[in-house]
């Protein structure tokens, strides 16, 4: 049994529920089975733990690169179903990772902001949306609010959108720049 499976086993989902008092709109979008994105806004580095709260799949992350680095960390993030991205290059070996995990039918949560730090958002990165286009996976897009403030004087909110249908086609960087437009659209409106 992995980290994750141990944590959803042993309440994680239900304490962060209370402590950060937790609201889901739209749970029933995210598909039961089967390769999807999910696509959220990114604020606080307690998202990927909060953003678990809105579905009972596993769901595997690309996280920073840098998180690898220290081999009890690594372990760590393993077990929690991440694996490694070079932000800001185009990591093909993440990107084939990713893919491959879409394939299996297995839920991908990726933020396309790159960063929980506001002052280093530098608009929203095309690897969401080069994943969709390469493997015919929908986006869902999801966004987050309230998960900056401290647990227990915080109301988060977890809105999940309409998913996007995408048909698998060539990921060039004009296809992937207007599918990402339309996510982040999306993400804002959810």
């Amino acid at each position: 049994m992995n980290a994750y499976a141990a944590l959803h086993r042993g309440g994680l989902r239900t304490l962060l529920s209370r402590l950060y008092r937790i609201e889901v709109a739209g749970a029933e979008r995210i598909p039961a089975a089967g390769g999807a994105i999910l696509a959220c806004n990114h604020a606080s580095i307690w998202d990927p733990f909060i953003l678990g709260v809105a579905t009972q799949r596993e769901i595997h992350y690309m996280a920073k690169a840098e998180l690898f680095r220290f081999r009890p960390v690594a372990a760590l993030a393993r077990s929690l179903n991440a694996f490694p991205v070079e932000r800001g290059g185009g990591d093909r070996t993440a990107m084939s990772e990713a893919a491959r995990r879409l394939e299996r039918g297995e839920l991908l949560g990726i933020f396309p902001q790159g960063t929980s730090k506001p002052e280093r958002q530098t608009g929203w990165h095309r690897g969401a949306a080069r994943l969709a286009l390469t493997t015919g996976a929908p986006l869902i897009p999801v966004r987050m609010t309230g998960t900056r403030a401290l647990p227990l004087r915080t109301r988060v909110r977890i809105a999940v959108g309409e998913p996007i249908a995408v048909a698998p086609a060539r990921p060039t960087v004009r296809a992937a720049r207007e599918l990402t437009d339309q996510l982040e659209q999306a993400v804002n409106a959810a």
